[in-house]
């Protein structure tokens, strides 16, 4: 994408929605969405990471000739807007710390493991005594309690015992997973949008509360589609991978087609379904001399999918598009598709999504200097748009203890402390 295309609008950093509300975020990529959406959302979002830095740190993608410590992509998009501090919460003085700084927030985001805050003196409990209006988000695999609870889990497992594993791939092979970690990123989304309703219900009643989040549960919704299907007929949703069967015959055509450049998505509906698409591909198809009889002379609205021989719909249909759609880009089929009236969609990759020319013109990307990159970063936008900047990208993620002075003198640490803690390995 070119650069210049990127957002680089300036706004006061006190607005947003939820502007005057303090955060603290604990843990690691458990944790990193939910505290990127309520920074996004103009609330300070304090990063709070162990002195050695937070192991998400060094997640891939890693930039080339970039500080370990900051290399990391992931930690970079999921970071945005935030203050960052060093703490040792294993220290009992890190732990009286972070009580004083909860007892100036508002809410606390952590992802640690079940019972461990709890371990640690820092549990609901302990942090209501010093602020009872406080708000905790945990964000764990499974839950507070039930049999999982005690479980350790990556994307992987979630991902599986969810059900979106087993309908994701094609049905002649076992499940793929979906190639980059999901359950953390909706789980986060879930957390967000706990604190921000927990908010409003402090903001009524002047009472906080404990908040917690299920990855496990929140990728299962993701799934849902097939629990609906369960429900309806007690039928098990099977892979469908790249072709959709249709009954009776059980007709399969393709859905996502290989093109000159990459894939697209193109479905042939029977039916009031494709009488518009149909007939405009056909006749696109033809003037290139690329149609075959069988599709200049259907009855496209009498087109009865499920009862046409898989044979004949090869021979017919799929052969003839697949040989139109592999002579052309996606981006002329995407082009050319808008004029026609035609629905087939390209399938981007992260490329073709950064080239997107509706993403450019709407100022979605937004560019960020680092101190430890040489170049500006081209990250994600806001996910809300508001002529006031009420939500938006605020800055760039800290580097290690960026704002350790700044948050520590607050507590009246002078400089002469907080270098003896920092000698301490405390910050």
């Amino acid at each position: 994408m070119p650069r210049e295309k990127a957002t680089e609008e300036v706004f006061q950093p006190d607005i947003g929605f939820l502007s005057g509300y303090r955060v603290l975020e604990l843990g690691g990529q458990e944790s990193l969405f939910a505290g990127k959406l309520l920074a996004d959302l103009g609330a300070q979002v304090i990063k709070v990471e162990p002195p050695g830095g937070d192991p998400s740190r060094r997640l891939g993608p890693q930039a080339p000739q970039v500080d370990a410590i900051e290399a990391g992509l992931l930690w970079q998009a999921m970071n945005t807007g935030k203050q960052g501090i060093t703490l040792d919460l294993k220290r009992g003085t890190g732990r009286e710390l972070f009580m004083r700084l909860a007892a100036t927030a508002d809410v606390v985001i952590q992802g640690l493991p079940p019972g461990r805050l709890d371990e640690l003196g820092l549990g609901y409990q302990d942090l209501r005594a010093v602020h009872p209006g406080l708000i905790l988000v945990s964000i764990t695999p499974f839950g507070d309690n039930g049999p999982y609870r005690d479980y350790a889990a990556g994307d992987l497992v979630i991902c599986a015992l969810s059900g979106l594993l087993y309908i994701c791939g094609d049905p002649d092979r076992p499940p793929v997973r979906i190639s980059l970690p999901q359950s953390w990123l909706h789980a986060g989304a879930d957390a967000a949008a706990g604190a921000a309703m927990a908010l409003f219900h402090r903001g009524r009643t002047g009472q906080g509360q404990k908040v917690v989040v299920s990855a496990f549960k929140a990728l299962e919704r993701v799934a849902y589609s097939s629990h609906i299907l369960w429900d309806s007929n007690s039928r098990v949703m099977r892979r469908q991978g790249r072709g959709l069967p249709i009954q009776p015959l059980g007709t399969t055509l393709p859905i996502v087609w290989p093109c000159a450049d990459g894939y697209v998505v193109f479905y042939i509906f029977g039916g009031q379904m494709g009488l518009l698409s149909n007939p405009a591909l056909t006749a696109w198809m033809d003037e290139e001399g690329m149609a075959p009889a069988y599709m200049k002379n259907m009855d496209w609205a009498n087109l009865d999918l499920g009862r046409t021989p898989q044979e004949e719909a090869d021979h017919g249909l799929v052969e003839p598009v697949a040989a139109f759609f592999a002579r052309h880009t996606q981006q002329a089929l995407w082009q050319e598709g808008v004029k026609r009236r035609v629905m087939v969609y390209p399938v981007n990759d992260a490329a073709g999504v950064l080239a997107d020319a509706h993403l450019a013109q709407r100022g979605f990307w937004v560019k960020m200097a680092h101190p430890a990159y040489a170049q500006e970063l081209i990250l994600p936008g806001p996910f809300v748009k508001t002529e006031q900047g009420l939500c938006r990208v605020r800055g760039p993620a800290p580097t290690l203890g960026q704002h350790n002075q700044e948050v520590y003198d607050a507590l009246g640490l002078n400089q002469q402390r907080l270098a003896a803690l920092g000698a301490e390995r405390v910050v």
